[in-house]
């Protein structure tokens, strides 16, 4: 496996400028004693000395690092990876205080003197240092790729949300043309004119439907002005058999809520109700006091059982959920069949 990454973490360079210049101090210290602190021109030689020699070892540490973290990349081995990144980085950086100790007596470096002593202390040292590097490299490491799981998790979850979302747009499609062209083929049968008419407010109420659907959201004002359309349809085959009373308090008729919502709950209305000239489905649009939507119907039950499934409902709760909003609130009397929706100020 070649090492495609030439950095341990994101902030090599800002742990490097941390940890480095202390390094320098408390190594040159080992290795020269109070002298390093009581001559300047001791104390800028053996800094520079140092940092010629060290820095580039410092960096060459993140070579086994690399190739630790491209063998065992997974959060679950980090404490293999933190030992074995340990191991051979004290061996390494023990040799390059060796060497440091070396070339200070070789180049007979002022005020040095070999002392095996202070050689023990700052291999100790290099063991605290590597200690406390590695752990540092280690927390980084691990926050990125936590950061990053999170952020790819994110985005699938969104992804996911907007694929859901999508499918949900595509169910309503295909449903409301199969109820109106039943609706349609109705009134060929019966009443020509009332056909035509029929097929130019379709042809209006479609297109709404075409264009608003591909947003998650449409305005309350938009909404109202489609599902008078689309009542009209009912209107021309039902008659008197359905009313349709909207009560929308100002303020309200911008605000948001997911397309097709009024078209679902009017149709589930009409679906599961007795619709006659003498016994009228009466369906109601309003504004509550506390700024919600209520759709209403009176409850005259059909004879025959009609199967339900709860799509329609169903549906429109899901189109909350997915974007990130309160639910429907669903009330049922003997009398009166209640759904209630939060309405989405356009700020959000």
């Amino acid at each position: 496996m070649g090492l495609t990454l030439n950095r341990y973490t994101q902030k090599d360079t800002w742990i490097a400028l941390g940890i480095l210049p202390t390094y320098y101090f408390f190594l040159n210290y080992m290795l020269l004693g109070k002298i390093y602190l009581q001559r300047l021109d001791v104390f800028l030689l053996a800094t520079l000395f140092t940092a010629l020699v060290w820095t580039p070892a410092f960096f060459l540490h993140a070579l086994p690092a690399v190739y630790l973290r491209q063998r065992y990349p997974h959060i679950r081995q980090t404490w293999m990876r933190l030992c074995l990144a340990l191991i051979i980085h004290m061996i390494m950086s023990s040799a390059v205080i060796t060497l440091l100790f070396h070339l200070y007596d070789w180049v007979d470096f002022p005020g040095f003197e070999f002392n095996t002593g202070r050689l023990r202390w700052a291999l100790v040292l290099g063991i605290v240092g590597n200690l406390v590097a590695n752990i540092v490299h280690e927390s980084v490491y691990t926050f990125e790729k936590w950061s990053q799981t999170i952020s790819e998790t994110e985005k699938l979850k969104k992804a996911n949300l907007q694929s859901q979302l999508d499918s949900l747009k595509q169910q309503v499609n295909p449903h409301f043309l199969f109820n109106s062209l039943n609706t349609l083929s109705s009134l060929i049968d019966e009443d020509t004119e009332k056909a035509e008419l029929f097929i130019e407010e379709l042809s209006s109420v479609y297109r709404y439907l075409l264009q608003t659907n591909e947003n998650a959201l449409t305005s309350l004002r938009d909404e109202l002005a489609f599902i008078e359309s689309y009542f009209h349809l009912l209107k021309t085959r039902y008659g008197n058999g359905i009313e349709l009373d909207v009560s929308i308090a100002d303020g309200y008729r911008e605000a948001r809520l997911p397309p097709l919502t009024l078209q679902m709950l009017v149709e589930n209305a009409v679906k599961h109700n007795i619709i006659l000239s003498e016994q009228p489905l009466q369906i109601r649009i309003e504004t509550t006091p506390n700024g919600q939507l209520s759709v209403s119907n009176n409850v005259q039950r059909k004879n025959v059982r009609v199967a339900s499934n709860g799509v329609g409902l169903s549906n429109i709760a899901t189109k909350y959920q997915l974007l990130g909003h309160k639910g429907l609130e669903i009330d049922k009397s003997e009398s009166c069949f209640r759904v209630t929706l939060p309405l989405i100020p356009v700020e959000s």
